[in-house]
């Protein structure tokens, strides 16, 4: 696809001499928010790893915005948007401090402005020049999905980045990343266990199991199931 933010291809990845991932592959576009479901060890974080380029795959590939993440690893990771863990980020540093690290090693003469005001407007101005480590978890989880936000990436990836939010932080967020998948500036990979997040604001949710995507549900079907008083999470138990 011309328009992909995120192409998966026959992708397997190990931990400790475990496979992890088993040939998998999965295509994201640009305009498209994912939402990727399944249990604890079914492979979410691996196969997010993968595709940030902190696991590197024992076959396959990932690339983003046409940049192959194995061959080509800057020229991806400038297309790329990662929320950094709350857990790692520089204890040291402040959170504007942090976003200036990110911003230079992508290039940028400064912080986005379009970054900073979505800052102000999940209310972590104040603490901008406060370091890291005194800022609570959901703070430092705003700092780390700001992060994810800056130079315009082609592909944003998220893993479970509204924990710890706020509900008002969260909303915002959301409306946010969506208002930039429907202008097709991005697509969105969101590994998540919320289910109200994916039948909400997704528009294709994937079932992750044992390695492999084992089903998934686009935005219509999605809509019919509720219309059909059947929750995602029975659809889930019996991939309905």
């Amino acid at each position: 696809m011309s328009d992909a933010a995120l192409v998966v291809e026959h992708l397997r990845a190990e931990r400790a001499r475990r496979v992890v991932l088993r040939g998998l592959d999965l295509t994201l576009a640009r305009g498209e928010w994912l939402a990727l479901l399944g249990a604890n060890g079914s492979g979410k974080s691996t196969l997010l790893d993968c595709c940030v380029g902190r696991l590197a795959p024992s076959a396959g590939d990932v690339r983003i915005d046409g940049h192959s993440i194995r061959s080509a690893p800057v020229a991806a990771k400038h297309r790329l948007g990662y929320a950094v863990p709350p857990e790692r980020l520089p204890a040291l540093l402040t959170a504007r401090e942090c976003l200036a690290v990110q911003a230079a090693a992508k290039g940028l003469a400064g912080i986005d402005a379009e970054v900073l005001d979505l800052a102000a407007a999940l209310g972590l101005a104040p603490w901008l020049d406060d370091a890291v480590a005194l800022m609570s978890y959901g703070t430092r989880q705003k700092v780390g999905a700001l992060i994810a936000l800056l130079g315009e990436p082609a592909l944003v990836v998220l893993d479970e980045t509204f924990n710890g939010l706020d509900p008002a932080s969260a909303l915002q967020f959301k409306r946010h990343l969506r208002a930039r998948v429907d202008a097709s500036r991005c697509g969105v990979l969101l590994a998540t266990h919320a289910l109200d997040i994916a039948e909400r604001w997704a528009d294709r949710v994937a079932l992750l199991d044992e390695g492999a995507i084992v089903r998934t549900w686009t935005r219509a079907e999605i809509d019919t199931l509720r219309t059909n008083g059947i929750a995602l999470e029975d659809a889930l138990a019996t991939r309905a």
